[in-house]
């Protein structure tokens, strides 16, 4: 096997840290000092800017989609047939709608959704559109040149028009409503003439919404977790880790306290005891705090946000300082009860701000703290750009997308090359049409220029030929449909602007945390213009002879 790929681990200290109790005996980062361990790229933390993980007293982290990772197969086909469901019986969509199906490998993150057009567009950093559906029939270039060419149109790609496909949760919603743009032009007349793409749109988000408020897909996986989450048995050693370290260890999430619990008691290997959920899990954290409607993310990394913080009671799920001290629904009937060893040590709370968050964990500055999500604007924007934490997000498909890269340098380079010759050949192209223009009317042609020119563009068409055709199938080895999520051709995809914008690292998952030191630095790697890039290879090249 090609071993070439792996990365070498920095700031190794040798470290044993005990699993967690049910019986997973696994270790964080190193338990060897070998200074030759490897780390596969696919696990590597990426670094925007640089972070010195000594100076963090406290790291933070969402649970969906973050700690918790939701299998797309089952969770997400979940959610959809949840909204469909809703389509028909809620909002009178037609009942042919419930033998559509779910391809959870169709979307990817970084979309973003033409809803008056019924479009789904993929674009550059510079807000160009690259790629172009309506529905599930790509746009022509002459379609996607009329509508998106104008930089006006470029620079207002946001609400109420326009809707960010940038989390995972958002994929399946995504889908549907491009069914429903392919349905609604098919067959005239099933869906009324008032109801238009953006109306679809809407109704989907509605469907959404009310199967979160329903419970009903969080009662699906709070009965079977293992069928909707992967487990994860270094997730008790990284945060045993952290701790072990000197840092407080936090968990904010959207999600309320008994969902919560279930959730993270899978994950930490706490089964249930006697048909009830035990709070084991609590042992890892300092402080944890659920969502609640008026406090939730993003708005709770508002520090002028007002929201009341209550403390909750673990084995009721009662907010125990409110005026009439009114319950929280749980899941079904699951109950709960608390570990006595447990009792009076750990602080859960609902709602509250950012403000509260810090003076529970004794925070003198916003610098001093790490977040890890997964959700660039409702996670990693607010938290930076409004508190000035520092940030990792998780992407989890990036993964699969750096190996495929490595794979891939062989084409990378022939790419290279051929829009070198492309280039070449048309400056030289360029050059005899000039002289040529530069003639009077009367002087002498060489008829070997005209002969030049011919045979010039001949081997321009073709090389033009073989870099298209090598550039798609690098784009649909990636995806079929979208092409690699980081690019767009040869820029950064809209969706890579805002991972580097906004996240100070980034990765694929967070055990990724546990094959690095608790005190790593983490430095970035310098910034390229493009007139450095030719003597940054010449300088390589130099390097390998």
């Amino acid at each position: 096997m090609d071993k070439s790929h792996e990365i070498s681990v920095q700031d190794q200290i040798p470290l044993y840290l005990p699993g967690n109790d049910s019986g997973k005996d696994t270790c964080t980062w190193s338990s060897s000092p070998e200074p030759d361990q490897k780390i596969d790229i696919g696990k590597q933390i990426f670094c925007n800017r640089s972070l010195n993980m000594k100076n963090i007293v406290a790291v933070g982290f969402d649970m969906d989609y973050t700690l918790a990772q939701y299998k797309p197969e089952t969770f997400e086909t979940l959610a959809y047939q949840g909204t469909i469901k809703k389509l028909v019986s809620d909002l009178g969509y037609p009942k042919e709608l419930l033998k559509w199906s779910f391809d959870w490998k169709y979307m990817v993150r970084g979309l973003v959704l033409d809803k008056k057009r019924g479009n789904i567009l993929k674009m550059d950093r510079h807000k160009y559109v690259k790629v172009a559906y309506h529905g599930f029939n790509e746009l022509s270039k002459v379609d996607k040149v009329g509508t998106y060419g104008n930089t006006l149109v470029r620079n207002s790609f946001d609400e109420p028009n326009y809707a960010l496909i940038d989390t995972l949760f958002s994929l399946a919603e995504a889908y549907l409503f491009a069914q429903l743009v392919d349905f609604k032009d098919n067959h005239p007349g099933e869906i009324p003439e008032h109801v238009d793409y953006a109306r679809m749109y809407k109704d989907v988000r509605a469907a959404v919404d009310m199967c979160h408020r329903d419970g009903t897909l969080k009662q699906m996986v709070a009965k079977d977790p293992k069928r909707y989450i992967n487990e994860d048995p270094s997730i008790v050693p990284i945060l045993q880790m952290l701790r072990a370290s000197g840092r407080a260890v936090f968990l904010v999430t959207n999600s309320f306290w008994d969902y919560t619990n279930i959730v993270m008691n899978f994950l930490c290997g706490y089964p249930m005891v006697d048909g009830r959920t035990i709070f084991g899990w609590l042992q890892y954290f300092d402080v944890v705090i659920t969502g609640s409607p008026c406090s939730a993310k993003p708005s709770f990394f508002h520090e002028e946000n007002r929201a009341n913080l209550f403390e909750v009671e673990p084995e009721t799920g009662m907010l125990i300082n409110t005026d009439n001290g009114s319950p929280m629904p749980q899941v079904g009937d699951i109950m709960a009860r608390l570990l006595p060893e447990d009792k009076g040590v750990h602080k859960i709370f609902q709602g509250g701000s950012v403000g509260h968050l810090h003076k529970l964990l004794s925070v003198a500055s916003s610098s001093q703290v790490l977040y890890v999500g997964d959700h660039i604007y409702g996670d990693i924007l607010r938290s930076k750009k409004v508190l000035g934490w520092r940030t990792m997000l998780v992407v989890p498909e990036l993964e699969k997308e750096v190996k495929l890269l490595w794979e891939s340098r062989n084409t990378r380079k022939e790419l290279q090359f051929l829009r070198s010759e492309r280039d070449r050949i048309e400056d030289e192209i360029h050059r005899l049409k000039w002289s040529l223009k530069s003639k009077n009317p009367n002087d002498y042609v060489d008829p070997k220029i005209s002969s030049e020119l011919d045979e010039l563009e001949l081997e321009r068409d073709k090389v033009r030929s073989s870099h298209q055709d090598a550039q798609r199938k690098l784009h649909q080895r990636f995806h079929k449909v979208w092409g690699q999520l980081m690019k767009t051709g040869y820029q950064n995809s809209r969706f890579a602007h805002q991972v580097e914008r906004f996240a100070c690292l980034y990765t694929s998952q967070v055990s990724n945390l546990g094959l690095c030191s608790p005190d790593k630095y983490y430095r970035t790697s310098e910034d390229f213009m493009p007139h450095e890039f030719n003597i940054v290879a010449y300088e390589l090249r130099d390097m390998e002879m």
